[in-house]
């Protein structure tokens, strides 16, 4: 059977993704699936930075609102969903185009990963989280490092609920979460696969980050969390984990400023960028442009060229 065509546009938060997607998509008719682990989620807008419906163009995005806040949602489960909306953009003689910056999403739907099948343990869950709450989530992420370096290496120490669960892969299957990882990218993609990286000099990238932060608190995001804590969603919740929204509600809840928070954010997104880079870096697949070098318009160009010229062969 034919490989179809994947689109998918990554590199770090405030590179420029959003925007070059969207271009790409109108030139190509082409539709967008967010690879975003937070823009999933609904109320929570300003903060994950989605394109408004202004921004968007008219082109349809998909896996964007799709939970609510308080509802548990998984790597596989978005690739699963993800998978639907790429066979049904197909269906339509359109091109799916893959963009965001969570790597292991990306990665789940370009590689197709396959998660190791058995059922949740949910007391051997409870167990650690219990240990987590006893001893810090740090206790629970050295012990991953002891067992499986390389997944602790793409996990962050607070994303408990993935600590725990690459934890439960090898304790219940003596397996490292990591195999599993690599041995679904050695069969390589599922699809027609043309991934692109979008990058800026660190300095330029970090003011970008900073003005961002600034506009989002501009544009109501103290308001919007909250929304979130009057509608009864709590800080301990994985959504609540995204960036800012923790510091956030300490501002709200009087433990630090408001400028507190601020520098607080644009630090932990810097750090997240890099984060970002170290992982995308490790793709040989990805064809990588600068866009302080090339401009905006002259990689639309040559990521239409290079679509097209695929579309061709296949």
């Amino acid at each position: 059977m034919d490989k179809k065509i994947l689109v998918a546009i990554v590199g770090p938060t405030a590179v420029g993704k959003t925007e070059v997607s969207i271009e790409v998509a109108l030139k190509l008719d082409g539709e967008i699936i967010s690879a975003d682990s937070m823009q999933i989620y609904k109320y929570m807008d300003i903060g994950t930075a989605k394109p408004t419906l202004e921004e968007r163009k008219g082109v349809p995005h998909h896996m964007i609102d799709i939970i609510h806040p308080d509802e548990e949602f998984s790597v596989a489960e978005f690739k699963a969903l993800a998978e639907k909306c790429i066979a049904d953009i197909h269906s339509r003689g359109k091109i799916p185009i893959l963009t965001g910056g969570t790597g292991l999403y990306v990665n789940a739907v370009c590689y197709g990963y396959t998660f190791s099948s058995f059922d949740k343990d949910e007391s051997l869950r409870k167990q650690l989280k219990v240990e987590a709450e006893k001893y810090g989530n740090e206790y629970l992420y050295n012990k991953l490092k002891q067992i499986d370096p390389k997944a602790a290496e793409k996990i962050h120490p607070n994303n408990l609920r993935r600590v725990i669960r690459a934890l439960e892969v090898y304790i219940k299957t003596g397996v490292p979460f990591s195999h599993f990882e690599e041995l679904t990218k050695k069969r390589g993609s599922p699809y027609e696969l043309l991934i692109f990286g979008l990058t800026r000099p660190r300095e330029e990238l970090y003011e970008r980050i900073n003005k961002r932060v600034q506009k989002m608190i501009e544009n109501g995001w103290v308001d919007e969390v909250k929304k979130l804590l009057e509608m009864g969603y709590t800080k301990e919740l994985n959504s609540m984990q995204a960036l800012g929204y923790r510091q956030i509600i300490d501002y709200l809840e009087g433990r630090i400023t408001l400028q507190e928070a601020i520098h607080l954010i644009s630090r932990d997104t810097r750090r997240y960028a890099k984060r970002q880079y170290t992982w995308f870096r490790k793709d040989k697949n990805i064809i990588w442009f600068d866009v302080s070098k090339e401009g905006k318009e002259k990689i639309i160009e040559n990521i239409i060229k290079s679509v097209e010229g695929k579309s061709k062969n296949s």
